[in-house]
């Protein structure tokens, strides 16, 4: 459903949460490396997340990423937006042009409410609500 992408992105963030301060930076090979993400795709990501203002940087021997913006005030559907762009869950599943009430794939009544929930799901999950569980071990959650 998501683009890795996106994916990568929620993922790279909830690192962060847990294992990053301003005093504690975490080098982008590290994170590749724990998350298996390769590192070139992973740069272009966090550039984007710096970009946006959700992460910071610092060069030099002990420098790396870390969030600027309190995790508990990143939303999932924030970081999906910035990846995807906005009205990604808007866009038709079946077709590549738009559908809507008056022009409806064949799945569109179906799946319209279900994409409300995710939306709404997405909207209010926060990268903090996703770092806790991780650190609760519910399910043996894995990043």
């Amino acid at each position: 459903m998501l683009s890795n992408t996106s994916k990568y992105a929620i993922r790279a963030l909830i690192y962060l949460e847990l294992y990053s301060s301003p005093e504690k930076k975490e080098g982008i090979k590290r994170i590749a490396g724990e998350l298996g993400i390769p590192s070139p795709f992973l740069g272009k990501i966090l550039q984007v997340l710096v970009k946006h203002q959700l992460l910071d940087s610092a060069k030099g021997p002990h420098g790396g990423f870390y969030l600027k913006k309190p995790a508990v005030d990143i939303t999932i559907m924030e970081v999906i937006d910035m990846m995807e762009g906005e009205g990604f869950f808007d866009s038709c599943v079946i077709r590549t042009t738009p559908c809507d009430a008056n022009h409806p794939c064949s799945l569109h009544h179906k799946l319209g409410p279900l994409k409300g929930k995710i939306k709404t799901l997405f909207s209010t999950e926060t990268i903090a609500d996703l770092a806790a569980e991780f650190r609760e071990g519910k399910e043996r959650i894995r990043i």
